[in-house]
Formats: structure tokens, C-alpha cells, sequence
């Protein structure tokens, strides 16, 4: 073809309409930014960063279709290379990728990487389809390199090559390595209640908070010294502790298991496994719940939904129930994470199934279904202890809203409905007649009084508020003021109005003790740093900060007399603190 001739059909090719196109890339970009742009963004506007990019994609290849002025053979080739392209890249995704790893990230850069290219070069027809579809391979191909290692607190991504050993991988590779467990002697003076220092999730009272024990505020000149540091399985569970015996749980492999370990030296005692394993793209994978040591036993729930009772001594099973079938569901969003309330002789656990099998009591000794009622259907939360009006009961929270039950039939005592559209997951806090309920992330925080008059229960609402929203990260209570994670970062709000003192601490989601003697804090950032403050309603107070562990740090930590325990889903350590 001549000069002229390409010219010719040059200038009878239309140059693409692409200023749609361009608002198109630039309202992509600025809905992925919107949640990082604000605080504490709520539910709402997290999904609309995370999914509406991928809504845009769709709707550049309708632009493409129908208003881009290309011809039909441009348009038809474009569209069916753009289409297998994309099946393709997805089908070749890495299995952390697969769902959501496809609608955040492959399918809006991708769509963008084929857009940019036709707007950039929409006059030149011989070369903008070609780019376009050279780009979008780019686009799409790139996230077949890698695999996702879950989010942080701001569910910002973290990525890894697909073909790099995840943390996992290495630790199961180690377990080989290490020498061999020993057997617990039968013989050993049975683990019981009274023996333990720390007998369940956040404390005896579930509140974390911890009596008899003032740090020492110079950690230049005396730093946290470490006793031990070990490797460990995926997880979210925390420790619980008898004498020198910590336990908890992890995943390895295919299965997951809980685990004794030596307080004094982190080496293993006695594993107990049984096949089970729970993933899911935010959190990865592994247990949620925190074991429960009683006198009947050693008690955990799986992410899967399996409670077990051992012999705490040994690790030897007593029996066990499967909350798949007792409560006829599947493990929520996130799997069951209900840490196990031994108490008057029942283990009670939440499993949210429908009907009657919301919150369930089995027989510590038996295993045997006690009584079971229902409860909320979406909930991340555990069973707790509480008392009001001199009348004691178990005080669960889930999505449905607070009911106090009593522990030997499970009768209602009182129920406070507070219906949230999403979950609930931390501990509500007590504290006398009130009780503070925490929404899920975006939603706030309320105080519910307490009081009965002629034997009616009265429940009023003292205040909602959003100057602190926590999610899954502690808040506790000191002297009037309440200090806590809004969002992902610490502040403290006044407990007689709900309004803010402070904001300030950016730790990420981190979990938090009350040293109660001192009014001191006792914090694990999200990145694995231990953090020293003194509560104060004025102002953040830091004193010290320490690095810990490596990774990210969800776990709740443990402080036992100057030992502090503190694991995440790869490294678990005991550091020795001073003491004033």
C-alpha cells in the first residue's frame, strides 16, 4: 500500500472518543483511595473501594462496545481478546488471589492497562488496539506472579511471588528440623483452675486487665529482655497459662493443633492434631479462639467449627463436638471464633446456627449437649461471665445485640436488641451496672445501663457514640476514661459522655493490657512492637516502645508477674520486663 493510500484509510478510521474513557480511569483510582482518605471509614465505603474499581472495568468495556467510535472489527477483536485474557489470567491466579484477589486488584488494573493506551493513542489506529491488548496482558498477567499474604487493619494488601515460601511453608519445613516432643508424664500434678495464672481468652474476667504488677519506664537503659523466641503455625489464638505451661493454637498443614509449650524455655510439650483447615483471603489461615484451661480440662474451638477437650496434663483427648453439626451451619465469614466458657459445669460456646442453636452449653465432663438457645448468626465474640444486680449469668454479644442468660438452663435473664447489618467481635466490657458494646468497624460504641426495679430488668442506652470505633482491637477502662483502637489508631473518650479526649496513637490494630495497680498500658502494635503508656485523659503518654516479633500482630499478648507472652500467625517470644 501506497503512502497515500495508508493515509487515506488512516483518515477514514475515526479517532476514539476517549475523554469517557479517561473520567472512567480517574474515578477507578479515586474510589480505591477513598477508604484511605478517611480515618475511620465505615463498612460501606470500604466495599465501595474494594469492589466498585472492578464495576468501572465493566463499564470501560461497555465505553469500548459502544461509545469509543472504534470500528466493529477493533471493538469484536478487543473485546474477545480482553475477555480471554482475562479468563486466562484468573484461571492461572494463585489460590490466595482467586475471588476477591481477581475483583480488587486483577480486573481494574487490568481494564485500566487496556484503557490507557487507546486514550493515549486514539488517533493512531494502526497501533492503539495492539498497545491496548499488549498492555492488558501486562495488566492481567502481573497478578499471576504473585500470591497474597492476607491484609493489615486497613485491609491494605500485602503481597509475596508466588513462587516465595510463605511463612507457613518454612515453619512446617522447621518442624522437622526441631528436636523431638517430649511426653508429658502422667504422673504430673493435674493442670487444674486454681494452678492457672491465665485461664482464658483476655484474663479470667475476659477484660484484660492485670493486678499486682508496675513496669519500670526506662526501656533505653533496661530494654525487654528476651527469655525465648520461636517459630509458630498460623493463628489468631492467644495464650492461656498454668504454672509453666502455655497453651495455645495453630494450623500446620492440613491440620490444626493445639499446642503446649514450656513457659520457661518456648520448647514444645505435646501437640494435639486432628485434620481441619480454615482460609480465607483477610485473615489467612488457622484457629481464631484461645484455649480455656478448667478443671475438667483443656478446651478449644476450631475455625472449623471442631471443640475439643484434653487432658491438659498429657494432651490426651476427652471427647468432642463438631458445631458444624450440632448447630447445623457452616463456619462464618471469618470461622468460628468463640473461645470456650467453662462454667457450673457447662462449656458454652457461639455458634450463631438458626432457630435454637445460636449459643450453645455441652457437659464439661461429657460433652454431652446441655441446652442451647438462640443467639445471634454473625458474631466473632466469646461467652463471658458477668453479674448485675447481684444475679450472676453468661453475657454474650453478637449481631442480634447483649443477652444475659443464665448458665445452668440458659433462661433468659435479659436481652438488650441492638440489630447491627454486620458482626460483632470484641468482649462487651462491664463495668458495674453498664455495660459497653462495641459495633462493628465504622459503627461505634454504646453504654447500656443496667437496673432492675420489682423484678423487671431496665436496660437504657446512655450514649452511641463514633469517637471510638473499634473492630476487633481491645478497649479498656481507668478511672472514668476509656482508652481503645478507633479504627487503627488509639485514642480515649470520656465514659460519662462517649465524646473524644484523644487521638493520636497510630499502632495500627493492635490489642491492649490494663496494668490496673499503675494505670499503665501495655500494648502490641500491629506490626509486633511492644508499646509503654501511661493512661491519661488528657494526652497520649508513650513511655517506651520495644520490637517484639515480626509480622502482623493481631494476638492478644499475655503479661504473667514481669513476663509478657506474645505471639502472631509466625513467631511466638516471652520477654522479661522490669518492674518498678
Amino acid at each position: 500500500m501506497s503512502e497515500t493510500q495508508e493515509q487515506k484509510t488512516t483518515a477514514a478510521v475515526p479517532a476514539l472518543r476517549v475523554w469517557p474513557a479517561a473520567l472512567l480511569v480517574i474515578a477507578m483510582v479515586l474510589i480505591r483511595k477513598l477508604p484511605d482518605s478517611m480515618e475511620s471509614p465505615s463498612i460501606a465505603v470500604f466495599m465501595l473501594g474494594f469492589m466498585g474499581p472492578a464495576g468501572i472495568g465493566a463499564l470501560i468495556m461497555v465505553w469500548w462496545l459502544a461509545a469509543s467510535r472504534a470500528s466493529w472489527k477493533e471493538k469484536l477483536i478487543g473485546f474477545a481478546a480482553v475477555s480471554v485474557i482475562g479468563a486466562v489470567s484468573t484461571w492461572l491466579c494463585h489460590f490466595t488471589m482467586q475471588g476477591m484477589g481477581v475483583i480488587i486488584f486483577m480486573i481494574p488494573v487490568g481494564m485500566a492497562a487496556f484503557a490507557i493506551p487507546l486514550i493515549l493513542f486514539g488517533r493512531s489506529p494502526s497501533i492503539r488496539l495492539p498497545l491496548a491488548l499488549v498492555s492488558a496482558f501486562i495488566g492481567f498477567g502481573y497478578w499471576d506472579l504473585l500470591q497474597s499474604s492476607g491484609v493489615n487493619g486497613k485491609f491494605e494488601s500485602d503481597f509475596a511471588w508466588r513462587w516465595e515460601a510463605t511463612a507457613e511453608e518454612k515453619y512446617l519445613k522447621s518442624l522437622a528440623d526441631k528436636e523431638s516432643i517430649k511426653n508429658a508424664e502422667t504422673t504430673e500434678t493435674p493442670i487444674t483452675l486454681a494452678s492457672s495464672a491465665w485461664p482464658s481468652f483476655r484474663g479470667a474476667g475476659r477484660d484484660g486487665k492485670v493486678a499486682g504488677v508496675s513496669l519500670a519506664e526506662d526501656w533505653k537503659t533496661t530494654p525487654p529482655k528476651l527469655i525465648w523466641k520461636t517459630s509458630i503455625g498460623p493463628g489468631w489464638s492467644s495464650f492461656t497459662i498454668a504454672g509453666d505451661r502455655l497453651f495455645t493454637q495453630e494450623q500446620r498443614g492440613e491440620k490444626e493443633a493445639i499446642v503446649c509449650l514450656d513457659a520457661t524455655s518456648g520448647k514444645t510439650i505435646w501437640v494435639y492434631e486432628y485434620e481441619g483447615r480454615f482460609w480465607e483471603s483477610v485473615a489467612g489461615a488457622g484457629p481464631r479462639a484461645t484455649p480455656t484451661i478448667a478443671d475438667e480440662g483443656l478446651f478449644s474451638l476450631g475455625a472449623n467449627g471442631l471443640l475439643t477437650c484434653l487432658n491438659a496434663t498429657t494432651g490426651q483427648k476427652i471427647w468432642e463436638r463438631d458445631l458444624q453439626v450440632d448447630a447445623k451451619r457452616k463456619p462464618p465469614m471469618w470461622g468460628f471464633a468463640s473461645s470456650p466458657l467453662v462454667t457450673e459445669g457447662v462449656v458454652v460456646v457461639h455458634a450463631g446456627g438458626s432457630d435454637e442453636l445460636g449459643l450453645l452449653a455441652y457437659d464439661a465432663k461429657s460433652g454431652e449437649l446441655r441446652w442451647s438457645i438462640p443467639s445471634g448468626d454473625h458474631c466473632y465474640s466469646s461467652a463471658q461471665l458477668a453479674s448485675f444486680d447481684s444475679v450472676s449469668g453468661v453475657l454474650m454479644a453478637t449481631n442480634a445485640g447483649l443477652q444475659f442468660v443464665s448458665a445452668k438452663d440458659g433462661s433468659k435473664i435479659w436481652q438488650y436488641d441492638a440489630p447491627s447489618a454486620n458482626y460483632r467481635t470484641l468482649q462487651p466490657l462491664v463495668l458495674g451496672n453498664s455495660v459497653l458494646l462495641a459495633d462493628s468497624l465504622g459503627d461505634g460504641t454504646k453504654r447500656i445501663t443496667v437496673s432492675r426495679a420489682n423484678e423487671e430488668w431496665q436496660l437504657k442506652l446512655d450514649w452511641a457514640s463514633r469517637d471510638i470505633k473499634p473492630d476487633f482491637n481491645d478497649f479498656i477502662e481507668y478511672q472514668g476514661n476509656l482508652y481503645g483502637f478507633d479504627g487503627s489508631i488509639f485514642g480515649s473518650v470520656d465514659m460519662a459522655t462517649g465524646k473524644r479526649n484523644w487521638k493520636k496513637g497510630r499502632y495500627g490494630n493492635g490489642q491492649i493490657l490494663l496494668l490496673s495497680d499503675s494505670g499503665q498500658l501495655l500494648l502490641t502494635s500491629e506490626t509486633g512492637d511492644l508499646v509503654l503508656l501511661q493512661a491519661d485523659p488528657k494526652s497520649l503518654v508513650e513511655l517506651a516502645k520495644f520490637p517484639a516479633v515480626e509480622g502482623k500482630t493481631w494476638n492478644h499478648p499475655v503479661l504473667i508477674g514481669n513476663r509478657i507472652y506474645i505471639r502472631n500467625a509466625e513467631q511466638a517470644a516471652c520477654y522479661e520486663l522490669q518492674v518498678r
